[in-house]
C-alpha cells in the first residue's frame, strides 16, 4: 500500500473510534426504572431510594458510567396509571416498584418489562404472580407480610392498654390492600372480645372526623393499616391519636419515629436494599419468573415511651426487652 493511501485510511478509522465507542458505551448502559408511591419529596420515600441506590452501587452499578435510572412517582391511581405508562414508555431493561399501587398500574399497561417489587401484601391472591415459590410471569420481589399478620396488631395493642373493647382500624377502603388486613383484624380481635370497626377515610379531612367520632367510645384504641394513603399522613395520625388519647399500634416505625405509640411490621427499608440484589440478577440475565418472591428477613417492634407517658400508659418490661428500638 502506498504511504498516501495508508494515512487516509488510517484517518478514516481514526474518524470513526469516537461513533465505535460511544456506541459500545451505549450497549453497555443499563436502564432501571423506579416507581414509587407518594411524594417525591416524602422523606421516608427518600431514605428508601436512597437504601436502594447505594445497594445498587455495592452491586457495581453506577448512575451515569454503566446504568441510568429514571424515576416516577404517583399519590393517586390515576396519576399513577399515567406515570406507569411513561415509564414502560422508556423500554427500561427493568422495574423496581413499590407497594401493589404501583406493581398492579404497571401490570395494566405491560406484561413483558421486568418487575421487581418491594413492601407488596399477598401478591398471590391480588394476581401478582402465581405463586411465591415460581412467580411465573414478569413480576417477582419481596412481599411485606401475610395478611395474617394482623392479629399480631391485635395483640400489640392489648399488651399495651390491656382494657381495649374497642379498636378503630383506619384504612383508606378503596386501597386494594384493606379487605384483607382488617378481615384478620376483625377475627383475633373477636377473640379477645373486642370489638372491630372500621375508620374509612379518603382524604385528610377524613382522617380527623374519623378519630374524632370513634374517641367517643370508652377504652378504645385504634390500628393503622400499613397501605400507601396512611404512609402519607402519618404525622397527622400520629398527633391525632394523642389529641384525642388514643393508644395506637402502627405498621412501621417511620409511624413511630413522627410521635406514634407503637409500631410492629417488616423493615422496608431493608427490602428496598434486597430488592437492588434481584435488580442486579435480572439485568445480568435471569428471569423474573424463575425468581421465587422473598418474604421478610427481619420485623421490627418499636416503642415510644414518651407517647406511652402522655396517654398515662405503662409499657411491660417483657414488651420493652424484646423492643428492637425503645424512643425515650
Amino acid at each position: 500500500m502506498k504511504r498516501r493511501g495508508f494515512i487516509t485510511l488510517l484517518g478514516g478509522a481514526a474518524a470513526t473510534w469516537p461513533l465505535a465507542a460511544r456506541a459500545q458505551t451505549t450497549r453497555q448502559m443499563r436502564h432501571v426504572g423506579v416507581f414509587n408511591p407518594g411524594l417525591q419529596t416524602d422523606s421516608e420515600s427518600l431514605v428508601r431510594i436512597a437504601a436502594f441506590e447505594k445497594a445498587m452501587q455495592a452491586l457495581g452499578w453506577s448512575e451515569g458510567t454503566n446504568v441510568r435510572f429514571d424515576y416516577r412517582f404517583g399519590t393517586d391511581e390515576d396519576e399513577l396509571r399515567a406515570k406507569a405508562k411513561e415509564l414502560v414508555a422508556l423500554a427500561p431493561d427493568v422495574i423496581f416498584a413499590a407497594t401493589p399501587l404501583t406493581v398492579m398500574a404497571l401490570l395494566r399497561v405491560n406484561r413483558t418489562v421486568p418487575i421487581v417489587f418491594a413492601a407488596v401484601t399477598d401478591p398471590v391472591g391480588l394476581g401478582i404472580v402465581q405463586n411465591l415459590a415460581h412467580p411465573g410471569g414478569n413480576a417477582t420481589g419481596f412481599l411485606s407480610a401475610e395478611f395474617s399478620f394482623g392479629g399480631k396488631w391485635v395483640e400489640l395493642l392489648s399488651q399495651i392498654a390491656p382494657d381495649t373493647r374497642h379498636v378503630g382500624v383506619l384504612t383508606d377502603p378503596e386501597n386494594r390492600g384493606s379487605p384483607g388486613q382488617f378481615a384478620t383484624i376483625q377475627t383475633a380481635a373477636s377473640a379477645q372480645s373486642i370489638d372491630a370497626v372500621l375508620l374509612s377515610f379518603h382524604d385528610p379531612g377524613d382522617i380527623e372526623r374519623a378519630i374524632a367520632g370513634f374517641a367517643q367510645k370508652s377504652n378504645s384504641g385504634i390500628i393503622v393499616l400499613r397501605i400507601v394513603e396512611t404512609i402519607t399522613n402519618r404525622e397527622l395520625i400520629a398527633k391525632l391519636a394523642a389529641k384525642y388519647r388514643l393508644p395506637a399500634v402502627y405498621p412501621l416505625k417511620t409511624f413511630v419515629a413522627g410521635g406514634g405509640l407503637a409500631s410492629y411490621g417488616p423493615d422496608i427499608v431493608a427490602q428496598f436494599r434486597e430488592a437492588a440484589g434481584y435488580v442486579d440478577r435480572i439485568l445480568k440475565g435471569e428471569k423474573p419468573a424463575e425468581l421465587p418472591v422473598q418474604t421478610p428477613t427481619k420485623y421490627e417492634l418499636v416503642i415510644n415511651l414518651k407517647a406511652a407517658k402522655a396517654l398515662g400508659l405503662t409499657i411491660p418490661q417483657s414488651l420493652l426487652s424484646t423492643a428492637d428500638e425503645v424512643i425515650e
